[in-house]
């Protein structure tokens, strides 16, 4: 029994001192990995140090403390991390490690004079756990160019090299000083951070509980602070690839759109400044953010930022700067955007905007209800549609040359940025009186475009103003009892290629209470090279349209009443009296014109009939006789009216 014992004894001595010999061995191992790692960022020319390493075999628990590292490419990047500790630590294979948890304490990065501002920031974590970690066992090379795009480019594919099924931070607090330049100073402190799902660089979901902001605003004279919280960001499906594809020169001919954000959501914010100045939003929420990289070259842009902004550009430069934002505008794809429930509390009162919507190239503005230096103003909906931000900088950079004035066709170029825009159910105040203005609909639709110059437009506008006392053309309708006048537009004008025709139609105006008119003119013979900025190509083309019909109604709803009590009041009659002698001015300047042309006549005596009777319709239909160009009708109204008219078949009549 004695020498089993002694037998034991000795095993388990042997045991314990091979155990203990291993367990030297790998944390010999582990340090050793963990030097390898930071001597490969040295021999970058950066600095890279840390402390105590330990690797626990029993739990496979490393901790590595005191770690700080200066990148030798990027001298103004300096991280710090107070500790790192892997549980459950495994290699994987020869290239990839696995962890079921990571703890990092006090991580630090400080950036030192970043781009031609020269912005300091830095980053504070004071607590991360990720966990079922998996990762490459050594780090990439990092760029040695010092290129900003590069050094993008590596962090992201660095970042997509890890997996994990959650990150947790408690805070993460981001601060900024611009120095003496205009960007100000402050921080941002994000609590609650959790991400959902890390995997080949994509997320399933990111959420931050809330985030503090207070910022020192530099502006001259009027030095501000803005502070507020922002409640609920959320993160949903992002993918980083997206972004290191737009950020690849090799991609530079890829057309496919690359999906950056499934949807991002935030709110309520609370923002409010020292001046007195409150902003609060209900909510934002964005969807389907896709880039395309043939167009999204966010690569030619960060070249941009990096080259010196102190010297004043060139127009040439400016409209390469343009072009390129034009580029990156055309390059980015937006499902959906929308700020909900607006508030800006100011001394004088307080706007509210229902909400800000972007939809399908449509933009626009909601329940718009703020005060103004007259009164309160409200509108229902504004709207710009089809409107493209691209084609907008493109614009400008065609506009961009200093004292040189705009071509015709340049001007036109804003007919591409957007295909019409509308107001809808506006009431502001009538000048300094109590009065209201009230606009049901404001709107202009344009499209067909030949070249930049549209061949179809409709515009309509309701509204109802105030009749306006100061204004001596005025005084009649409110003599008349008329202290206000409702304004119904509708016009609408289209070229068809077809049949080279263009017609104007439809064209009504009604002004309630004094009439509605109606007009249709019908021309042929519209080329299509009519429709250019050229002023000789447009004149040498008009001389061949053609008139074709011209229909003219107008219906008597009290104007013709207003013409003879203010006709009756002037001349001291009768209304009675006063009508007749309008009915025989009518006819005889009529005689005049019928002496010329006999369907003249019929014309005269309808228009005759018209003011002799109170609310009728008055209809006049005008054909030429034969072919009559345009330009030469206009030269015949010139010269003289009745010889115009003198070549038309004139068709008139009139009823109730």
């Amino acid at each position: 029994m004695k020498r089993i014992l002694i037998g034991l004894i000795a095993v388990a001595a042997l045991a314990a001192g091979g155990w203990f010999g291993f367990s030297l061995y790998v944390q010999h191992r582990v340090t050793t990995e963990v030097e390898t790692a930071f001597e490969q960022i040295r021999k970058q020319g950066g600095k890279a140090s840390h402390s105590k390493v330990e690797f626990d075999l029993m739990s496979r628990t490393l901790t590595i403390e005191d770690i700080a590292v200066t990148p030798g490419n990027q001298p103004q990047a300096q991280v710090k991390i107070a500790g790192i500790k892997g549980t459950g630590v495994r290699q994987i294979d020869d290239t990839r490690i696995s962890a079921d948890s990571i703890d990092i304490t006090g991580f630090e990065v400080a950036l030192d004079q970043i781009g031609p501002a020269k912005v300091k920031a830095s980053y504070k974590v004071p607590q991360l756990t990720m966990r079922d970690y998996a990762g490459p066992l050594h780090i990439g090379t990092a760029p040695a160019n010092g290129s900003l795009v590069d050094l993008y480019r590596y962090v992201l594919g660095q970042y997509a090299s890890v997996a994990a099924s959650s990150l947790t931070a408690p805070t993460l607090t981001m601060s900024f000083d611009s120095g003496s330049g205009p960007g100000g100073s402050g921080e941002i402190t994000y609590s609650g951070l959790t991400i959902q799902n890390l995997k080949q660089g994509k997320i399933d979901a990111m959420k931050a509980d809330r985030a503090a902001i207070s910022i020192d605003v530099k502006q001259p004279g009027r030095p501000d602070k803005l502070t507020g919280e922002v409640s609920n960001i959320i993160v949903n499906d992002f993918d980083a690839t997206a972004i290191i594809a737009a950020l690849d020169p090799q991609t530079s001919n890829d057309e496919t759109y690359h999906r950056v954000y499934r949807q991002i959501l935030a709110g309520p914010y609370a923002l409010k400044t020292a001046q007195g100045m409150r902003i609060d939003i209900d909510g934002f929420v964005m969807e389907d953010l896709d880039v395309q990289p043939s167009k999204f070259r966010l690569a030619e842009r960060f070249d941009a930022l990096s080259q010196d902004q102190s010297a004043v550009p060139t127009p040439a430069q400016s409209r390469e700067t343009l072009e390129k934002i034009a580029g990156i505008y055309e390059g980015v794809r937006i499902g959906k955007a929308e700020v909900s429930k607006i508030s800006v509390g100011t001394p004088q009162g307080i706007g509210k905007v229902n909400a800000i919507r972007y939809h399908d190239g449509e933009f626009a503005i909601e329940g718009v209800d703020t005060p103004g230096p007259q009164g309160q103003f409200k509108m229902e909906r504004f709207a710009l549609k089809s409107f493209s931000a691209a084609k907008l900088m493109r614009l400008g950079a065609d506009l961009s040359n200093p004292g040189q004035t705009p071509s015709p066709g340049q001007m036109l170029g804003l007919f591409g940025v957007l295909s019409g825009a509308e107001i809808k159910g506006v009431t502001a105040p009538f000048k300094t009186t109590k009065k209201l203005v009230t606009v049901d609909t404001l709107s202009l639709d344009w499209g067909q475009l030949v070249g930049s110059i549209p061949s179809k437009a409709h515009a309509v506008a309701k509204f109802v103003t105030p009749t306006d006392p100061s204004d001596p053309k005025q005084l009649p309708l409110i003599a008349a009892g008329l202290d206000k006048l409702a304004i119904d537009l509708d016009l609408g004008a289209a070229w068809t290629e077809s049949s080279n025709s263009f017609a104007l139609a439809p064209a009504t105006l009604d002004i309630g209470g004094i009439a509605k008119a109606q007009l249709r003119i019908a021309l042929g013979n519209v080329p299509r090279e009519v429709f250019s900025a050229d002023p000789a190509q447009l004149m040498g083309q008009a001389a061949r349209i053609e008139a074709d019909t011209l229909e003219f109604s107008l219906r008597d709803n009290g104007g013709v009443d207003l013409v003879v009590t203010q006709f009756a009041r002037t001349q001291n009659v009768s209304r009675d009296a006063a009508r007749s002698a309008i009915v025989e001015m009518i006819r005889a300047q009529g005689e005049k014109v019928a002496a010329s042309n006999l369907d003249a006549r019929a014309a005269v005596d309808a228009i005759a009939s018209f003011v002799s009777t109170s609310d009728q319709t008055l209809t006049i239909k005008l054909t030429p006789l034969g072919k009559m160009p345009v330009l030469q009708l206009m030269d015949a109204l010139n010269s003289g009216p009745i010889v115009a008219l003198a070549q038309f078949r004139i068709e008139a009549s009139t009823g109730l």
